[in-house]
């Protein structure tokens, strides 16, 4: 059930994120999904300690998912900058 849970989390991130970073007719939903689960990854690893805040496999919260989202804005960043 938990898997399902992040799945979610991760798509809803994900999209928000390649809204804010306009890539969004470039991906479909499971590219969305990865995004999220990989920038949840980033903004555990890089992110939450700088800003001491937990990461998304502490709960599902607001700042969680933010943090989440700043790390898949950042992933994709990279991936825009690598492309061009």
């Amino acid at each position: 059930m938990n898997l399902i849970i992040y799945l979610i989390a991760g798509a809803i991130v994900g999209y928000i994120a390649s809204r804010i970073m306009h890539t969004n007719s470039q991906q479909g939903t499971l590219l969305d999904i990865v995004v999220g689960v990989i920038g949840a990854f980033v903004a555990g690893y890089f992110i939450s300690p700088l800003l001491g805040v937990g990461t998304i496999n502490d709960a599902i919260t607001i700042p969680t998912m933010l943090v989440t989202l700043i790390g898949a804005v950042i992933l994709l960043w990279i991936v825009k900058a690598i492309r061009r």
